[in-house]
């Protein structure tokens, strides 16, 4: 299942270099035949991820959450060959038997980003980062070696988590001009603000607390992905995002309140060395 020029997998690849370009290089870094369908699971992400950043209201953000919730279950209006990365994604779910349900509560783990309300604490945080980024890698994995993924959900469990809060920090300004805070509450009540403190950013000093403890929440997760066994070497193409993490979180640990417009990524070029690294040495 390759990407070919004008097919609706190049049309999922073309959609990853300009939405998610993480995750577009680490599809060209795949095994050619499962380029397209690893391409087909991250466009349908980055579909889902960028809902609010496409609506106004979040009314019309639920709409189209609702839209791939009902092909997915096979009620949508219309047919999916007319949405390309639909397409793809049904054919790459029924190819390699992928359990629909996953994707689903992938679905309804967006729902949270089309409101304001506050992450309640790190159960929630972890699950909405289980329902997503987790879920995404051992989709990955099951496409790449069924057998292999199976034995490897520990490690997803917590790479998944720790490569969302890497995603959060590098999202903050963004969140922070919206209202939004996926710091979770007991890490803000921890370090002495609320949500309304934390967005009017009125403390340097107990917002660099929570930075710091939100990064390093994902540096212990991703310990523990490390702690939790050897990534098979078929499977390591799905965690070729994640070994983008651990400088994201690094230098968020090190970020003073004041400069929190500061770039947290480095230069592209430098996570493609990154991993491109992680295939070599087999570990994130």
């Amino acid at each position: 299942m390759t990407a070919s020029a004008g097919s609706h997998w190049d049309i999922c690849l073309a959609t990853l270099r300009e939405t998610d370009r993480d995750r577009y290089l680490a599809c060209l870094l795949s095994p050619q035949p499962k380029q397209g369908a690893l391409a087909a699971l991250y466009a349908f992400n980055a579909e889902i991820a960028r809902v609010r950043d496409v609506v106004q209201q979040p009314l019309a953000g639920e709409i189209r959450l609702q839209w791939w919730r009902d092909l997915l279950e096979g009620t949508a209006k219309g047919e999916a060959s007319a949405n390309p990365v639909a397409r793809a994604l049904i054919e790459t779910i029924d190819t390699h038997g992928l359990p629909r349900q996953t994707f689903l509560d992938m679905i309804d783990a967006r729902i949270f980003d089309l409101y304001d309300d506050p992450m309640p604490d790190r159960n929630a945080l972890e699950g909405y980062a289980g329902e997503t980024a987790s879920a995404l890698i051992q989709l990955a994995s099951l496409v790449l070696d069924p057998q292999a993924a199976m034995g490897n959900t520990e490690i997803a469990g917590h790479a998944g988590v720790a490569q969302a809060i890497a995603g959060l920090l590098l999202l903050m300004p963004l969140h922070l001009r919206r209202g939004q805070v996926y710091v979770p509450e007991n890490i803000l009540v921890a370090t002495g603000l609320n949500r309304d403190s934390f967005l009017a950013e009125e403390d340097a000093h107990k917002l660099s607390l929570a930075l710091n403890a939100f990064a390093g929440l994902g540096l212990d997760h991703l310990r523990r992905a490390r702690a939790a066994g050897k990534i098979p070497a078929a499977l390591l193409p799905a965690y070729l995002p994640v070994a983008l993490a651990y400088p994201v979180l690094r230098r968020a640990q090190r970020l003073r309140a004041d400069r929190l417009e500061a770039p947290l990524q480095s230069a592209q070029w430098r996570r493609q060395l990154r991993m491109t690294g992680t295939l070599v040495l087999k570990r994130i």
